[in-house]
């Protein structure tokens, strides 16, 4: 039989609320730092392929030990069936066990382990649409389409997300042929650099002129320092509110920014990446316009290390 942990451990973040049945805790969220905590390895899960319920089902179980659908049901907020339902995918992902006693109760595997099993089982999704996909393509070119002129045309592109903004950034390097002109503010460092998209630039550096823009902050001194790439430079002035934006031969253009939204759930302001892909003439000469002036106001230091442009 499975050991539930001691009260003391259980769902941290939580308090009771009044009333309600003493064997069966009906847990609220308070304000906290445990609470915050809470939330980010929920939201966390939901990275890993889990559904908001299906996180909080788990989290619950995780934090709580054994317990019945009908506890489960009441610690979160949710009928019974939807729970019964949300557990029977939870045991199909491998991170929920039943015990074999009645009545009927449920458990967490470790949330290490849990954490393993999604990750596999996202890369495993991978490889077989991976080993899909030359047949996809080759079914596709079969099939009769009618003919098509291609004729240049200015368009655009609206993305969403951490990982999609990163393929469109490393696409534009990939398809680079002279130059590429990258300004990033401190916001936006983290998000390339986690993503590898420096290391790709610095191999690119040899084959085209580059040219970065950075902040004069200790974060894009320590970034640019294990760095090679051209032309470095540094602001005295304030410009964390410009959005990122990559340039590439003068002609494509990828502008990475923040914007707000109200989350009417958690009743708050959410914070959510986005950007704009475009060949548009007019966007892409604004853009170089401003890219330029912020270069002559930049302001060298010795701690980048200077480069002739390739």
């Amino acid at each position: 039989m499975m050991t539930p942990l001691t009260l003391s451990a259980r769902y941290r973040g939580f308090v009771r609320t009044p009333g309600g049945r003493l064997d069966v805790p009906r847990f609220i969220r308070k304000d906290s730092r445990e609470n915050k905590q809470v939330e980010l390895v929920e939201s966390t899960l939901t990275k890993y392929g889990l559904s908001g319920s299906e996180a909080k089902a788990y989290l619950y179980l995780a934090m709580a030990g054994e317990k019945k659908a009908s506890e489960i049901a009441q610690a979160i907020s949710l009928h019974r069936t939807e729970v019964y339902r949300i557990l029977r995918d939870l045991e199909k992902k491998g991170i929920v066990i039943e015990a074999f006693e009645a009545p009927l109760k449920f458990a967490a595997v470790p949330l290490d382990r849990a954490v393993e099993l999604l990750l596999d089982a996202q890369k495993l999704r991978i490889d077989l649409l991976d080993k899909e996909k030359t047949e996809l393509v080759q079914l596709w070119e079969s099939m009769p389409k009618p003919r098509i002129e291609n004729t240049v045309k200015e368009i655009f592109q609206m993305l969403e997300g951490g990982p999609q903004l990163l393929l469109k950034a490393k696409e534009l390097l990939e398809n680079a042929e002279k130059e590429i002109k990258i300004f990033v503010p401190d916001d936006y460092l983290a998000l390339l650099y986690n993503g590898d998209f420096f290391g790709r630039l610095e191999q690119r550096s040899f084959d085209v002129s580059t040219r970065l823009l950075t902040e004069d902050s200790l974060k894009s001194r320590l970034i640019c320092e294990q760095l090679w790439c051209t032309a470095q430079g540094q602001f005295a002035r304030d410009i964390e509110t410009l959005p990122c934006f990559i340039l590439t031969d003068r002609t494509t253009l990828l502008t990475i920014y923040r914007k707000e939204s109200q989350d009417k759930s958690q009743h708050k302001m959410k914070t959510k990446i986005g950007g704009l892909w475009t060949n548009c003439s007019a966007l892409v000469e604004s853009m170089l316009e401003l890219f330029s002036r912020l270069d002559e106001h930049k302001r060298e230091t010795k701690d980048f290390r200077q480069t002739a442009s390739v």
